[in-house]
């Protein structure tokens, strides 16, 4: 009877979801095609239109930018160093990132349009476009681009999704936060040593000149033209493998995704609306309320406590990770981890080793000789994941990815890139049970039953002041193959896409079009689909199409809606090293593998 009851609650989840809405706008786009032979496979192929309110509308790929394209005096994607030059590569040419990520389009103070674009590496780079809107068309073209200067923060670390505030400013990340603990060990990862070359140093000097601290913040940038833009990172609001923030209509609150194995969701709500540099932090607690399909739960909320920018600032700079915790080996029986900790230890599964079972105890962190709040406060911003753990919050997520707000329901959607690891119940999709190393040692609040290496969208019910109270699944992916989390291996599977070719593959960054009832779905993913795909899901049919694909490894990035910018709206749309995440073999030319950072034009849509 319970299960029928829970039942009964996920299918009354999902009816809220996708009750009617009276809406002004209708969007119906043409299918893109699917990818076939080898010159589509390299292509990028679109909806050739949509019908947006009635109006036929002729659609195509725009591309305002490649990486190391040059607009102006400036090269997109050349990384710098800490003085501004140029970083060379193994031959000794210019570095160009072919990591293009998320690219927001802004107004200037001086009336102009301008993009910020990431690019996810390490060191990180932002770089600031001026563009020209066609007035005929609303065609965007760059005028002239340079990089960021980040020089000030010591640097910027793997730009990856990001979002645009309600107050008109670029709200960035940095993904996959250095482990501090490796800095204690004296055993950096090749990944985090990267970091080493923004200081002029060579990785087997990253212990002396990159502090892991710096790392892991929101990323707010404030263009007032193209020679006056601020950047400014948030350390007030936690550190964690940032995907995005994405900041709620009160202006206040922000979701925080964090990206990785065991990782956690996260609330930031500012003192002052508008102003992200000081407020208080929250972890969410998973308390299951169904583990059938990719589960369902009410959401409680672990307070973590207030800081200030300038507090965790100083923070950063005093405080090592043998500062902040005393750690100490899980109690084993012969070489099998218990899952218990020493006495007055803390145990906890966190992040960072792709399933790491830790014993942890906080330290008299200002050397006073008592454990004070402070000492709490410092934790919590400086190691976010690991004392949310400590403190009850559930750090069991997979690959949690792009958030968005559909207005029109008061819902926040959230893409796991993969319902697995820690999600499951000492298991792992398409493997043998037990699979115990993501949930021993935690509390293993997530439980669900069946696992889904192609992922899920999820909506999260939110109440009057933002907080979200529930979480339940909108739409999932769907296997080909065994080790995919299938029942059985499909005879639709090709042997070159593991997750159906009809539906989503790791959804990654998402957005909705207000009025429009649709939200656009973007895919991450390596063997799940060969061509990585952008897909519109229509809350009234409930369907799926397919809008565009990718070339050859590629990874769709940035799909973010503009309802109206003088007249036209855009959805952006970047596409992220091609060849460089799977079907390298295939790569013929150099060129092909510059990324792209374009768009689609509408007319205007905020109606």
């Amino acid at each position: 009877m319970a299960s029928k009851r829970l039942h009964r609650a996920v299918l009354a989840a999902l009816a809220f979801s996708s009750a009617p809405v009276a809406l002004a706008g209708t969007i119906e786009f043409t299918p893109a095609p699917f990818p076939l032979t080898d010159t589509e496979k390299r292509s990028i192929l679109t909806s050739d239109s949509a019908v947006v309110d009635g109006v036929q509308v002729q659609l195509g790929y725009n591309t305002i930018l490649r990486s190391g394209d040059t607009a102006g005096n400036g090269t997109f994607g050349l990384l710098h160093d800490i003085d501004g030059h140029p970083l060379m590569a193994e031959d000794g040419s210019s570095y160009i990132s072919n990591d293009n990520d998320f690219a927001s389009i802004l107004k200037g103070n001086d009336g102009k349009l301008y993009m910020v674009s990431h690019f996810e590496s390490r060191p990180g780079a932002m770089y600031l476009t001026e563009l020209n809107q066609n007035r005929q068309t609303g065609v965007l073209s760059a005028v002239q681009t340079r990089p960021l200067d980040f020089s000030a923060v010591r640097g910027g670390w793997v730009h990856c999704a990001g979002s645009v505030t309600p107050w008109g400013t670029h709200l960035g990340s940095e993904e996959y936060e250095p482990d501090a603990k490796q800095w204690r060990d004296g055993e950096i990862s090749d990944y985090n040593a990267a970091m080493a070359s923004y200081f002029g140093a060579t990785p087997a000097q990253a212990s002396s000149v990159v502090n892991p601290y710096d790392y892991g913040y929101p990323v707010e940038v404030q263009v007032s033209h193209f020679n006056d833009a601020t950047v400014t990172k948030h350390y007030a609001m936690g550190r964690m493998a940032l995907e995005l923030g994405y900041v709620m209509p009160d202006n206040k609150t922000v979701y925080m995704s964090d990206d990785g194995t065991n990782v956690g969701l996260f609330r930031f709500v500012a003192d002052t609306a508008g102003d992200l540099s000081s407020g208080s932090l929250w972890v969410a607690r998973w308390s299951q309320k169904a583990s059938a399909s990719a589960g369902a739960a009410d959401l409680d909320w672990v307070y973590l406590g207030h800081a200030s920018s300038d507090e965790v600032a100083q923070w950063k700079d005093a405080y090592r990770f043998a500062d902040i915790f005393d750690e100490a080996d899980p109690i084993m029986d012969g070489e099998e981890d218990t899952g218990r900790c020493p006495a007055s230890f803390t145990s906890i599964n966190a992040g960072h080793n792709d399933g790491d079972h830790q014993c942890l105890k906080l330290r008299d962190v200002d050397g006073d000789g008592v454990i004070w709040k402070s000492d709490w406060n410092i934790a919590s911003r400086l190691e976010t994941r690991r004392w949310a753990a400590m403190q009850g919050g559930t750090t069991e997520f997979r690959k949690m990815e792009g958030i968005t707000h559909d207005p029109d329901r008061n819902l926040v959607y959230l893409a796991i890139s993969e319902t697995d690891r820690g999600m499951l119940d000492f298991n792992r999709a398409g493997k043998t049970p037990p699979y115990v190393k993501y949930d021993i040692g935690g509390p293993n609040h997530m439980r669900i039953t069946n696992g889904n290496a192609c992922g899920t969208v999820y909506a999260l019910q939110l109440d009057g002041n933002y907080t979200a109270t529930h979480i339940f699944p909108l739409i999932s992916g769907t296997p080909m193959t065994t080790d995919y989390g299938a029942a059985v291996d499909s005879p639709a599977f090709d042997g070159e896409n593991k997750c159906d070719i009809n539906g989503i593959a790791n959804p990654d960054n998402i957005t909705y079009m207000p009025g429009y009832n649709t939200l656009i779905i973007g895919e991450d993913t390596g063997s799940g689909h060969q061509n990585d795909m952008i897909w519109a899901y229509n809350f009234d049919s409930h369907s799926l199409t397919r809008i565009q694909t990718t070339p050859y490894g590629s990874e769709t990035t940035s799909p973010y809606f503009y309802p109206n910018i003088n007249g036209f709206a855009y959805l952006m749309s970047v596409v992220q090293h091609p060849y460089g995440e799977s079907d390298t073999d295939k790569l013929e030319q150099p060129a092909e593998a510059f990324a792209y950072t374009g768009h689609f034009v509408f007319p205007a849509m905020d109606k």
